[in-house]
């Protein structure tokens, strides 16, 4: 069976064997179901998806895990309508059911949190009321209820989260059940009830589907694979798909690591789990899957029997279409960055993509033509100058083509995407390039004329200009003169591999992003003593939107980086930084034989002229997602009246 291929599960037929998973998007309507919800489901079915598992509603209105969090209750027409616009698309819809127990917040609801036993949150801290007959009851009454409203609703069935966040997963483990009763000697049978009554509601003609966490990747008391593959195989009779994940409460961002970790990484425990059940329940692939001749490669060897590809989706909601038309070159890859994917913190940003804008935003941001068509209705084509050829420029050119107009790109580096591969090069960082990649070659399959080692002057703008030329400034960013010219290398030189004097290196990271991460692990995997410096308490403040906080300070430990906290470099030279405590003032001088600055760099106006549309770091210091939005709506604004 193919990736593409029918799969029939309980009745139902989906058109192929990739999943859309459950996760967070804040698209919600206070804790209903919105109609930005519908249209992002919608573009995913219409993209080929098979399975789509809308994201996890709380059966229980003491759980409120964010703000925007579904609530079951709340749910039914959010659930019909995504149902009724999937359904032309041939995907299975199921509603996703869950609560989050400890792991969850009681800043929204304001009571304390459920759990098998008084085990505290590692990351809130907050310690959960221990469950007594009467809240076990009403959690199972709790998912019963959710399964009727989601059954009435039309989906195809449900599933059930015991996942890394759950309160079911803590049921299961060790680690957090500790109590002394029928539930701490059976720590499936919570799960059972939930299963049985669940079956009772939707009946044997709607997918009743589990989410199991399947190592917690903390052997000393949670779940193992080994335990894992136990618990699976007593609880696939009652199923109808199992997805196997991973994670728990100390670690977290294995659930959907960023590119640090590398794909398919859950490849070996899904094939384990997949053995105990031995084909009693699908099972599904899910841990960065983001590559399709990967994904299919785990199914033909039989590790599984679907994949879950959700940040690919997210990334490209055509990526089952593209692969079924024989377009595998055309999907735009997933860089598992999760810099605008992991919408899980206080600000509440709506779920997108860095590659692409609409992901989220599908109901306020403009469809793509999906081939050049003369230009929009009632417009002329233009004749377009983009100049610069990085993210923004990139994305202009390639909309601006898709959009029907004639289109040169003048990029003064022999390479496009200069600044962006030079990111790469970090660790973990390698994926940042293939967006470079796809947007180059979706330029040229397009038709856009791409001119490299070009140098665009003034009098080129004035000539364009008087020609009738549309020109957009793409022009990417200069170092900014903190220090000394001679004392400080610019973080994207020191990235691109140019040679650096030999000895002791200094990260001077003011941003507190992963740019200065980057470089210190790029500086110390070459053997030389490394000093990151930041004003911060810890390194990588803003790695906290990415889930990579911990992790990244725990790779800088491991790689014998020095962190010198709450402070910044004061003066530079002669082989030394003076470093100045923020708080106290108190300073100190250390050696550097090399000084990398990892500030913000400035926007290069060489060519800036008023009224000329400008896109990325030209216009002030841009992140990928913001250059490619930037570019994409210079070029909708072409036709603008």
């Amino acid at each position: 069976m193919r990736l593409t291929d029918p799969v029939t599960l309980a009745g139902w037929t989906a058109q192929s064997r990739v999943v859309f998973g459950p996760h967070e998007t804040n698209l919600g309507d206070g804790r209903a179901f919105s109609a930005r919800h519908v249209a992002y489901y919608q573009r995913r079915a219409r993209g080929g998806a098979g399975v789509i598992i809308t994201e996890t509603a709380s059966v229980h209105t003491g759980d409120w895990p964010y703000e925007r969090a579904p609530l079951a209750a709340t749910a039914a027409q959010g659930w019909r309508r995504i149902g009724d616009a999937c359904q032309p698309g041939g995907a299975l819809v199921l509603a996703g059911l869950g609560h989050t127990g400890l792991q969850g917040s009681s800043a929204y609801s304001q009571a304390a949190l459920w759990a098998p036993s008084r085990f505290p949150d590692p990351v809130s801290r907050e310690t959960p009321m221990v469950m007594e007959q009467r809240e076990i009851d009403a959690l199972v009454e709790g998912f019963a209820q959710a399964a009727g409203i989601a059954d009435d609703a039309g989906l195809a069935g449900v599933e059930i989260d015991a996942g890394p966040g759950a309160l079911l997963r803590q049921f299961h483990s060790g680690l957090t059940n500790q109590r002394a009763d029928a539930y701490g000697s059976d720590r499936l049978a919570l799960t059972r009830a939930v299963l049985a009554a669940v079956r009772a509601v939707i009946g044997s003609g709607r997918v009743l589907a589990l989410r199991l966490c399947c190592d917690e990747l903390a052997p000393w008391a949670g779940i193992t694979p080994q335990i894992a593959a136990e618990q699976a195989a007593a609880l696939a009779p009652h199923l109808d798909l199992l997805t196997v994940v991973r994670g728990g409460p100390y670690s977290a961002s294995a659930y959907r690591p960023d590119g640090h970790t590398p794909p398919m990484v859950n490849l070996d425990l899904a094939a384990a789990i997949r053995a105990s059940v031995a084909e009693a329940v699908p099972v599904v692939l899910q841990g960065s899957v983001v590559d399709v001749a990967a994904a299919q490669a785990a199914l033909d060897d039989g590790a599984a029997d679907l994949a879950e590809m959700t940040r690919a989706q997210i990334a490209d909601a055509d990526l089952a279409a593209r692969l079924r038309a024989g377009q595998q070159s055309r999907i735009r890859p997933c860089l598992l960055c999760n810099q605008t994917c992991r919408v899980r913190d206080n600000r509440n940003p709506v779920i997108t993509c860095v590659g692409d804008p609409r992901s989220g935003h599908e109901t306020d941001e403009p469809t793509e033509a999906s081939e050049p068509a003369g230009g929009s209705p009632g417009q002329a084509r233009r004749d377009v100058l983009i100049v610069g050829g990085g993210p923004a420029g990139l994305e202009a050119a390639r909309v601006a083509a898709l959009r029907g107009h004639t289109v040169r790109l003048a990029e003064r580096h022999e390479r496009l995407g200069e600044t962006l591969r030079a990111a790469a090069a970090g660790p973990g960082r390698e994926r940042l390039a293939l967006l470079a990649g796809w947007l180059e070659a979706e330029c040229r399959r397009l038709g856009a004329r791409l001119d490299t080692g070009t140098e665009i002057t003034a009098a080129d703008l004035d000539a364009a200009r008087a020609s009738g030329t549309a020109v957009i400034l793409a022009t990417g960013s200069r170092p900014a003169p903190r220090f000394a010219a001679d004392a400080a290398v610019d973080a994207q030189v020191a990235l691109s591999g140019a040679a650096l004097p030999a000895g002791p290196a200094v990260v001077h990271d003011p941003v507190g992003g992963p740019v200065g991460v980057a470089v210190a692990e790029s500086l110390a995997a070459q053997g030389r003593p490394v000093t990151i410096v930041t004003p911060d308490q810890v390194v990588g403040t803003q790695l906290s939107r990415s889930g990579d906080l911990s992790d990244a300070n725990v790779r800088l430990q491991r790689a014998g980086v020095t962190r010198a906290l709450r402070s910044l470099v004061r003066e530079a030279g002669s082989g030394t930084v003076l470093l100045e405590d923020v708080w106290t003032g108190q300073q100190q001088r250390i050696d550097c034989a090399v000084l990398v600055d990892c500030g913000h760099r400035l926007p290069q106006e060489s060519l800036y002229q008023p009224g000329i549309p400008r896109a990325g770091d030209c216009v002030a210091p841009r992140t990928i997602a913001e250059a490619v939005l930037e570019g994409r709506r210079r070029a909708q604004e072409l036709d603008a009246p």
